[in-house]
């Protein structure tokens, strides 16, 4: 029998390596693929705190033209700063916060009886037997749809602890940010890493620029949306303009679960009062939403609504709140990646 000639055998041994190579990359990838899966609650919590640490950069970066110091100086200044603010606004409010939000919770609570007798009145039992406490008739499945939220996000010990942890990993980033970029860098092949190092500069600048635009619409929000319930006569109005900033962070669905507590607070005061809160909380997302966020958001992050929204149901249904909190961030650095890597370094498109 014929011995093979030795450039097919070569090509043999080619074959054999291409394909072991290949399945080392797919189970790479498989394995790569359920860490990110069996950990995303602690990465969203890791991200989180990065998007911190971008917060204090930037505030520090704003201090500069002011203050001429060291950024280490400035950025010390930045956590005083908003360190005094939380502690002054937690003793101020720890007295009266506690009284509105037991009253507002009473308001809501009773106007939820209400809607429940309403809908059985019309033989409609949507609010479930808990009469109205349980809203897994309206909603999907929360177990499904929120599937990690409670790990994320469960218990009032879980959410102190996800905070402490947030700021911990931000205030750390913060003061080093460039020496954790090149400790990681390390992992990358050094050839690439000059490339890897501006595009996660880039990704840095879109995050600073994103969270204080963040920061300006939902101060803003707030404000307004108390000022315009306060003049209304609506009780809680303050409670409920910091919840609608607060949910304001979250694009498109924060603003429509914000309206919920503003609808059954005015409930009890009247058709015409519930009509003007909601009216005028309305006018004011819209202007917010469609004129003044774009303004403020020109540049910071230019991801597709479509794409936003996509997003957040996404990250919502896999990762559950902290998912819903964080997908626009992700998908602004997610963007600049994909462009960056995939469509400029691999498909070789500039222009994109």
């Amino acid at each position: 029998m014929p011995e093979t000639p030795p450039k097919f055998a070569l090509l043999e041994r080619g074959g054999w390596r291409a394909i072991a190579v290949g399945l080392l990359v797919v189970l790479g990838v498989g394995l790569g693929l359920a860490f990110l899966w069996f950990t995303a609650s602690s990465l969203f919590v890791v991200f989180a705190g990065v998007l911190f640490a971008a917060f204090l950069d930037a505030c520090a970066r704003g201090l500069r033209p002011i203050l001429p110091i060291g950024r280490t100086w400035r950025l010390s200044i930045v956590i005083v700063i908003l360190t005094a603010i939380t502690v002054l606004a937690l003793l101020r409010g720890a007295a009266k916060l506690p009284e509105q939000v037991r009253a507002l919770i009473a308001i809501i609570d009773a106007q939820i009886d209400v809607l429940q007798e309403r809908l059985l009145a019309f033989g409609i039992d949507s609010l479930g037997p808990e009469g109205g406490r349980n809203f897994q008739g309206l909603l999907p499945d929360m177990g499904q749809l929120f599937g990690h939220a409670t790990v994320a996000v469960g218990t009032a010990t879980s959410v102190l602890t996800t905070t402490i942890v947030i700021i911990f990993v931000g205030v750390t980033l913060a003061f080093d940010p460039a020496g954790y970029r090149d400790s990681a860098l390390v992992l990358v092949p050094p050839r690439a890493r000059p490339r890897v190092r501006s595009v996660l500069d880039e990704m840095g600048s879109v995050l600073r620029a994103w969270l204080l635009g963040q920061a300006v619409r939902m101060l803003l929000m707030g404000v307004v949306v108390w000022l315009s319930l306060y003049l209304l006569g609506v009780p809680g109005a303050f409670i409920l303009g910091i919840q609608a900033g607060l949910l304001n962070f979250i694009p498109y669905l924060g603003p429509i679960v914000a309206a919920i507590p503003i609808a059954l607070v005015a409930m009890p005061l009247g058709t015409p009062m519930l009509i003007w809160a909601v009216g005028i909380y309305t006018v004011i997302q819209t202007i917010e939403g469609y004129i003044i966020g774009p303004m403020i958001q020109k540049r910071a992050a230019d991801v597709p609504s479509a794409w936003t929204l996509i997003g957040i149901v996404l990250f919502g249904t896999l990762f559950g709140t902290l998912g819903v909190a964080l997908a626009m961030p992700l998908m602004a650095v997610g963007r600049i990646a994909l462009i960056r890597f995939y469509v400029e370094d691999w498909l070789g498109d500039r222009q994109a």
